[in-house]
């Protein structure tokens, strides 16, 4: 299976993916020219040997109007160079500092740009969905609605080159699988518009909720959110390298000097199809009322669980009852077991280990004529299958009055 593994050892931004990518590609001149050939209003992409800690990797840097952005504003926003200790000047709402000569754009103009760049659904979809995963963060670290965030850094046009980049080369690669380390996020504090505020930011804290992070030894701000979203976007699991036969290896260089070497190492290659361990605990149950199960599920998923299902079993002295199952991450057995022994009733659970065969999964967002609908991806195992999220198609059919099969007609 093609599997594309991003070592995070120092965090993420967009312009360390997008060099980690195209150091990737075959044909780096065809790629680079590809994304110049992309008719962004303005920008037009360079991409630079650079040495960090010895190691020769890219550095991708892009230029709105012939200057680089922070040759204006070193103190950029969420990213382009990386600066790891930049100051934030993301905004929500109408009260930005109009000394900052920038443009703050909504999520509606963003759009608006996205929508005629010349690139595939896919590529658009995952452009806007990066970007709505970004506005719902900030929404919510702000207390504002989506509509009235407004991106600063974010919203101009060397940002939305940073992202199309990598959605665009994500496509031209096209791993079946992606796999990204724990993420580093450094530590301390970064000053922002709001005022001071630890590392990782809020926004980027928002983004990265369950998926592993680690602060690591040095200050600063690694992860930037715009390279927190675009790794939420793509990556299908996250872990230590699999075993894999690597085919290439790509080096994106962050713009500042660290005593580690700043850059996202890319590793793409073959992997085995896709299996690993679970556990199944069970246990019976003889004495629980329906409710009471129910929520003893729900609870179980909150805890962890990968999948929950009862079976109806006879129990001693004739009575029916109920067999609870569940599977789980080994590393998760003790969580699962409190709580099977905290929302049920059994005194006694059974473990079981199993080895599982599994499709690689992604989610995509998928721009159609109803609006954005997510869809499941699984391939593997000589198979690829798609299928829409059923909570998507249940609120457009409730939106619009219509049936589930009015719905799926509609879409592409």
């Amino acid at each position: 299976m093609k599997t594309l593994y991003l070592d995070c050892a120092m965090g993420a931004a967009g312009d360390m993916l997008t060099a980690a990518l195209l150091e990737l590609c075959p044909d780096r001149d065809a790629a680079l020219a590809a994304l110049n050939a992309l008719g962004i209003p303005g920008v037009e992409y360079h991409a630079a040997p650079a040495v960090k800690c010895g190691i020769t990797g890219t550095h991708v840097t892009v230029t709105v109007n012939g200057a680089e952005e922070d040759e204006h504003l070193h103190d950029h926003a969420h990213e382009h160079h990386h600066e790891h200790d930049h100051e934030h000047h993301h905004e929500h709402d109408h009260d930005h500092h109009s000394e900052h000569h920038h443009h703050h754009s909504s999520l509606h103009d963003v759009s608006h740009i996205v929508a005629d760049l010349p690139v595939s659904e896919t590529v658009r979809a995952n452009v806007l969905a990066v970007y709505r995963r970004i506005a719902e963060a900030e929404s919510r670290v702000h207390g504002v609605p989506v509509e009235e965030i407004h991106f600063h850094e974010v919203g101009t046009m060397d940002a939305i080159a940073d992202v199309t980049a990598v959605c665009l080369l994500m496509e031209r690669l096209a791993p079946e699988r992606v796999v990204v380390s724990p993420i580093c996020v450094g530590s301390g504090q970064v000053r922002c518009a709001h005022g001071i505020l630890p590392v990782p930011a809020p926004a980027t804290a928002q983004i990265l909720q369950g998926v592993p992070i680690y602060a690591g030894d040095l200050k600063g701000e690694l992860c930037t959110p715009t390279g927190a979203a675009l790794l939420r976007q793509f990556a299908a699991e996250y872990g230590p390298m699999p075993a894999m036969t690597v085919d290439a290896v790509g080096y994106g260089m962050g713009k500042k000097d660290f005593p580690a070497a700043n850059c996202v190492r890319a590793m793409l290659g073959r992997t085995a199809q896709t299996g690993d361990s679970v556990l199944e605990l069970s246990c019976n149950l003889d004495d629980m009322t329906p409710e009471a199960v129910g929520f003893a599920m729900e609870a179980l998923y909150e805890a962890g669980a990968l999948e929950v299902w009862t079976l109806p079993a006879g129990m001693k002295k004739n009575r029916p009852g109920v067999l609870l199952q569940l599977l789980c991450k080994p590393e998760d057995r003790e969580t699962l077991v409190r709580a099977l022994f905290r929302h049920t009733a059994t005194i006694g659970v059974r473990e079981q280990l199993l080895r599982r065969h599994t499709l690689a999964r992604c989610v995509q967002t998928v721009q159609t004529q109803l609006g954005p609908v997510r869809r499941k991806c699984s391939t593997g195992w000589g198979v690829t299958r798609e299928k829409y999220e059923a909570d998507d198609l249940i609120r457009l059919a409730r939106e619009r009055g219509c049936s589930l099969e009015e719905i799926l007609a509609a879409l592409p």
